[in-house]
């Protein structure tokens, strides 16, 4: 997957049925269809804690663009957001109301499953950022076939793994923000009576693909992206993981940084050595 210019890949907006309705979705792809030639095509869902961001969120729109323009088909999901933190009330009604766990989850394997017999022989990888890794972590057992799994920044337990030496690096708003116990109740506010609908359960751990994970320096969620990488090792799943030093969280929704092209370029060269057979 070699570098290409901007004014080569071709963008579209989409709509997948799914079990609450039609999911929008964008699809991103080399218009010089030899560049991505075997390449599986990256279903990419963004972060924003399950209640905020859209597919113009960079974390969903810049990164698909950087994939493809490198030969790497991606589509984009604005799956169902959950309610807002404090004012569950609020924007519940229409056909794209907010609602808890399990809706998101469904809307991703929707996604996935039509796209699996859309384009059976190119193989499908699921990848995710924040809150997005976390939904596409959660999907795999009940997902058709993937090639990989690509997590950056995500979170994968209910409860926080508590890393004292992790929280000191933490700088700026997010020392409250993602103070642990705020997360914490956050995060099972959202789950509701569906907490597998929202991370991965052990057990199905051996069902997972190859994954890459990709975490910030400092950032709390990283204890949680340590453990998940050591469980899914422990059972059996080739893992790559990396931490880039002295990066913030969320560090996908600023392109043209250091972090930014350093985790476009390593997504890249982790499909190019796992291909398609």
């Amino acid at each position: 997957m070699r570098g290409m210019h901007q004014d080569t890949i071709e963008v579209a907006d989409d709509r997948i049925d799914g079990p609450h309705g039609p999911v929008p979705v964008r699809r991103y792809r080399p218009l010089d269809r030899s560049a991505g030639t075997g390449a599986p095509t990256l279903v990419w869902v963004h972060g924003g804690g399950f209640f905020r961001g859209d597919l113009d969120l960079p974390e969903s729109d810049a990164v698909a663009r950087a994939l493809a323009e490198r030969g790497l088909p991606v589509v984009t999901v604005d799956y169902r957001l959950g309610p807002l933190p404090g004012l569950p009330w609020l924007g519940r009604g229409g056909p794209r109301g907010r609602r808890r766990a399990p809706h998101a989850r469904d809307e991703i394997v929707a996604v996935l499953r039509h796209l699996h017999h859309e384009t059976p022989s190119a193989g499908l990888l699921l990848g995710g950022a924040s809150a997005g890794a976390c939904l596409a972590a959660s999907a795999v057992a009940t997902a058709p076939p993937l090639v990989g799994l690509v997590l950056t920044y995500g979170f994968f337990h209910a409860r926080l793994p508590r890393d004292p030496a992790v929280r000191r690096l933490v700088r700026g708003h997010r020392r409250l923000t993602h103070a642990p116990l705020l997360l914490d109740l956050s995060n099972r506010a959202y789950a509701g009576g569906c907490p597998t609908a929202v991370y991965p359960a052990p057990d199905d751990l051996g069902g997972f693909p190859r994954t890459l994970l990709i975490d910030a320096e400092r950032d709390v969620m990283r204890a949680s992206g340590e453990r998940f990488a050591d469980e899914l090792a422990d059972a059996g799943i080739e893992v790559e993981r990396h931490v880039l030093p002295d990066s913030r969280h969320a560090f996908l929704n600023r392109p043209g940084t250091r972090d930014f092209d350093d985790t476009i370029e390593r997504i890249v060269d982790w499909a190019d050595r796992n291909p398609i057979r």
